[in-house]
Order: structure tokens, then C-alpha cells, then sequence
């Protein structure tokens, strides 16, 4: 009876990894997007141009899907280099001593059919704090080497105080809060 049960207990592991299936961020179809306030009056977008992450789950039951995604902070691109040269200082990320910033999710809600809060926790710096991102499933489709590929907008808005980026702490000049937007492909592996 035991060597049964083993037997069943084995087959649903084995079936239920099957299901799981791991998609990788597509680098080249993919960014990872910011925008901060300048003067109250602007924005200065920017970008992180090296990054890295997966979806390990089963595309009909995305709420039980992990997410894990990590950004080099080194990458931080706004086109201005003396700016972006500033931003990987102490003042701000300090990535001589943080290089990275990283997500984990903790739980996804469904919706609707196309849109879900992805919770998790994003460490910045030496801090790490539940957040929610708002997600737009964009679609599925087979890549021309017959693998799954899929599409995600993941949108959140955090206070960079909250993470230790405080240079302005007035906001004089830099809002407290930066609007984070991911445009996502991830392919299956």
C-alpha cells in the first residue's frame, strides 16, 4: 500500500512540474522604464538597459505563477550622461555598494482575463518593501521556434524616500515619487 502511494504521490509532482513551465525575459523585446517629476513642471524619463528575469508557472493559471526579476543598477540610462554618472552615486543608488535592485513575487490576483496585481517584494538599496504592480497581460503567440512567447505591461508607482534615494529630500527639483513601467516579453524555455 505504501509503494501505491508513493507511486501517486511521485506521478502528481512529476505532472505538476510539467505545468510549470519557466519563460525568460526577452532582453532585446523588453524594457524597463521610468519617469520622475523635475521642478514640478517636467518629467526625465529614463531607462535600465540590463536586466534579467523569469515567469515560472502555467499561462492558464497565472495566479500561481512566481516572478522574478533583477535590474543592474550600473545600466541607468536618461541620454545625459553627467546625470546618469550622478544617479549611480551616493547620492542616489550608490551602486558601487547596491549594484542591483531586485522583485520577487509573493502572490498575483486575477482580475479579468488580461489584468492582475502582481504582489511581491522590491529591494532598492538596502530596503526591501511589499509593492503591487498593475499588470496587463498583452497576449501569447509562437515564436518562428515554435516556443511560447508572451507579452506583459507591469505598472507601480513608488517614493524613492522609501528606498533610500533621498537626495532633494524637499523635492525642490525631484519628486519623491518615480512611476515605474515594464514593457515585457518573456519566452518559454
Amino acid at each position: 500500500m505504501k509503494k501505491v502511494g508513493l507511486l501517486f504521490a511521485s506521478l502528481f509532482l512529476v505532472f505538476g512540474l510539467m505545468a510549470q513551465t519557466k519563460y525568460l525575459v526577452d532582453k532585446a523585446h523588453s524594457s524597463v522604464n521610468f519617469k520622475v517629476k523635475h521642478y514640478g513642471i517636467s518629467f526625465v524619463n529614463g531607462s535600465f538597459n540590463s536586466f534579467d528575469g523569469f515567469v515560472l508557472g502555467d499561462l492558464n493559471n497565472l495566479e500561481k505563477a512566481n516572478v522574478d526579476f533583477t535590474v543592474d543598477v550600473e545600466s541607468i540610462d536618461t541620454r545625459i550622461e553627467p546625470r546618469d554618472k550622478h544617479l549611480r552615486g551616493a547620492d542616489f543608488f550608490d551602486v558601487e555598494k547596491y549594484p542591483k535592485m531586485s522583485f520577487k513575487s509573493t502572490s498575483i490576483e486575477k482580475k479579468d482575463d488580461k489584468s492582475f496585481k502582481l504582489n511581491g517584494l522590491m529591494t532598492i538599496k538596502d530596503v526591501t518593501k511589499p509593492v503591487t504592480f498593475d499588470v496587463r497581460y498583452g497576449g501569447k503567440v509562437v515564436g518562428r521556434d515554435g516556443k511560447d512567447i508572451v507579452g506583459f505591461t507591469a505598472k507601480h508607482t513608488i517614493n524613492r524616500m522609501d528606498y533610500n534615494v533621498t537626495y532633494d529630500p524637499d523635492s525642490k527639483t525631484i519628486a519623491k515619487d518615480v512611476d515605474i513601467v515594464l514593457y515585457l516579453e518573456f519566452k518559454a524555455q
